[in-house]
């Protein structure tokens, strides 16, 4: 890993640099004071997913999902389990499809729940339906 990694907030999207050892420190955003890397799922707007998915040098695992979804909402607590077990290797994040309807279209969203694996700007690797949180944190081990 790199001496430092640049980390966008989930909060105000703003761009910082974090020392790789210091991640797991709690590590806070030079604009806004939230955290970085809480081993929690953030929920994001479409501007903010766009900043995170592009300026992240962590792998950023995206759930995209809609409130009226049986499925999604079952998956949320597997989806917040893997969060913590990758806390400090990879960031969580969520967007409401419903409330977002442009993300659907432009990354060709046919199907909800869908789990994005995105790193540097690009994507990695998709994962559809309900996952429980040992094949999420595999997902992401395996193609991040």
């Amino acid at each position: 890993m790199a001496d430092s990694v640049k980390l966008v907030c989930a909060t105000c999207g703003q761009t910082n640099r974090v020392p790789a050892a210091r991640l797991l420190e709690a590590p806070k955003c030079g604009s806004c004071g939230d955290p970085l890397v809480t081993g929690k799922v953030a929920a994001l707007d479409l501007a903010t997913h766009d900043r995170l998915v592009k300026g992240d040098e962590l792998p950023v695992v995206v759930d995209y999902w809609a409130p009226w979804c049986g499925p999604c909402r079952m998956m949320a607590p597997e989806f917040a389990r893997a969060a913590e077990a990758l806390k400090g290797r990879a960031r969580f994040a969520k967007i409401d499809t419903q409330d977002h309807p442009a993300v659907s279209e432009r990354l060709g969203i046919r199907g909800i729940p869908l789990l994005i694996l995105w790193k540097n700007g690009r994507e990695l690797a998709r994962l559809s339906g309900a996952r429980p949180a040992a094949e999420i944190a595999e997902f992401v081990k395996r193609a991040g």
